[in-house]
């Protein structure tokens, strides 16, 4: 999947609008919440070296939250890497360059909506001291 397919696919599922919050940034956008504002997507276009990788080509990529349970793990796929410029204990960097399949950046995708969607709080009952 690449920056514009992405884009389609979250404009297609999900009420979120692209913001652009950074002039001196114009190409990157974020996705966020319409309810809570939470971001649940940022797009970027970034030096590959800023990933580690042994080139200063740029690349475009999208930051998505993540449980920190699976941020291990899913650092070892191809294409996934620590989050650049966001918490590395609950954000990934996904590339978008086609190294990760589709499907599996759109659970990605979807589970980083999940994680910063408004949770619904359960009232309790009181309890009769009596």
């Amino acid at each position: 999947m690449d920056r514009e397919e992405l884009r389609q696919f979250v404009l297609s599922n999900y009420s979120a609008e692209p913001d652009r919050p950074w002039l001196n940034h114009p190409r990157f956008e974020v996705f966020r919440h319409n309810n809570n504002q939470k971001w649940f997507a940022l797009v970027m276009d970034i030096p590959k070296s800023k990933l580690g990788l042994p080139s200063a080509d740029m690349i475009d990529v999208v930051n998505l939250k993540c449980d920190p349970i699976l941020v291990g793990s899913l650092r070892g796929d191809a294409g996934i890497f620590p989050a650049y410029h966001m918490s590395k204990a609950n954000w990934i960097t996904v590339a978008l360059d086609g190294s990760v399949p589709d499907e599996k950046l759109k659970v990605l995708l979807d589970l980083s909506y999940e994680l910063t969607a408004t949770k619904m709080k359960m009232k309790t009952k009181q309890q009769n001291p009596i």
